[in-house]
């Protein structure tokens, strides 16, 4: 009945999403972090952990260090899992010298830094056993939940049309000092991998579209620009889309919409109806029809579906956001270790999945893939990487 232990890698002094990852965590009272390796700096990852109150001794100079450090301490002392908040071209190796050492893994997105990498550390989820989730945060929201449901249960029949977007604008300009850090690793390949915005916020969007219908991308035609002079990667872009069961798509990502702060939103249609949902005001989800009024459902209401209500926490009228969807994540994977303590796993909710898994990054490294190359080829239809 105790807490899940969890250990960190990156997330120290000037980091954004660290913080993120460890409010989440400890939304719902099941995880508590135990040790750390906050930062490539010896220093800076000990005074992390000091000002998270950690003792010195979890506070280790290297994920390796505290990879063999936390192995080698009892199995009811040690961390069971760890969250990887690092630039992209490190997800890898950390999560692989996890695996090998026994824990499980929360990553954030992007899996890997490319698609060889993606598909070489599913073979390895699969052959230790142990869990791996990634923070495809928006898949958390309970009214998210609630729109995948009723595409699943055929309200609005066959999906026929996808538009999905995700526009920022913080990329728009010269980045000041305390953007300066998260700008810079984030357009440089050897760090962010082939691409910036579709890599970064693109991929959300294609997660999105994806997780709601119920199908995958099979094929894109994209253009990527950067459009801010000097960048070696995309800071904006569009994909036609193909899916798997006939539907057609349409993704649009920037960096450079001036004005825009995390504007995400998408579009879902088919032959009986449609909805629409936007991410800066998730409580919200409009339902769409051809011979009758605009429906709009709202979270924290009875009439929700079984998955919306396994991911709410408030009552209706009470907003719950980005933080509290972020949570869910953590709060779903925390049961799942819990079960694998007991050696038996959660059956869940059928076909709503709580946590995304290495296939969700499996699959989002071959979408980032195939937009730059469609982009590169000049815009041709390529295939995703199956």
């Amino acid at each position: 009945m105790s807490k899940v232990r969890m250990g960190m890698v990156g997330g120290g002094p000037d980091a954004f999403i660290g913080n993120v990852h460890r409010i989440a965590s400890r939304i719902d009272g099941e995880i508590e972090l135990v040790c750390g390796a906050f930062s490539r700096d010896p220093a800076k990852s000990k005074q992390a952990g000091k000002e998270l109150y950690l003792p010195e001794s979890r506070c280790y100079e290297s994920y390796e260090a505290m990879m063999d450090a936390e192995a080698a301490l009892p199995e009811n002392e040690r961390m069971e899992f760890v969250a990887i908040v690092t630039p992209n071209n490190t997800h890898y190796p950390i999560a692989k010298l996890a695996l090998e050492k026994g824990f499980h893994v929360m990553c954030d997105k992007p899996a890997t830094f490319d698609l060889k990498e993606a598909v070489e550390l599913k073979a390895q989820v699969e052959k230790t056993g142990l869990l791996f989730g990634l923070t495809h945060t928006y898949t958390g929201y309970p009214i998210v939940k609630e729109a995948r449901e009723r595409v699943l249960k055929g309200e609005l029949g066959n999906i026929t049309k996808v538009v999905a977007e995700y526009n920022q604008g913080w990329l728009a300009a010269k980045m000041n000092s305390d953007e300066g850090k998260q700008a810079a690793w984030r357009l440089d390949p050897k760090f962010a991998g082939a691409s910036c915005c579709m890599g970064d916020i693109g991929v959300h969007a294609a997660n999105l579209a994806e997780f709601i219908t119920g199908d995958t991308i099979s094929e894109v035609l994209a253009e990527l620009n950067s459009v801010e002079p000097g960048r070696q990667l995309d800071d904006d872009g569009a994909a036609l889309l193909r899916f798997s069961k006939g539907a057609k798509g349409v993704l649009f990502a920037s960096q450079i919409a001036v004005g825009e702060e995390n504007n995400l939103r998408i579009r879902v249609y088919g032959s009986k109806g449609g909805l629409e949902w936007h991410q800066q005001e998730p409580n919200t989800l409009y339902i769409k029809w051809g011979d009758k009024p605009e429906e709009v459902v709202r979270a924290g209401n009875g009439y929700l579906g079984a998955a919306a209500q396994a991911n709410s926490r408030t009552p209706f009228g009470h907003p719950e956001g980005y933080l509290e969807a972020f949570a869910n994540l953590y709060k779903h994977f925390a049961a799942e270790i819990k079960n694998q303590r007991g050696k038996a796993r959660s059956s869940g909710i059928k076909d709503i999945p709580f946590v995304p898994g290495i296939e969700d990054g499996v699959i989002g490294m071959a979408f980032i893939e195939a937009v730059v190359e469609s982009s590169n080829k000049g815009g041709t239809w390529v295939k995703l990487a199956s």
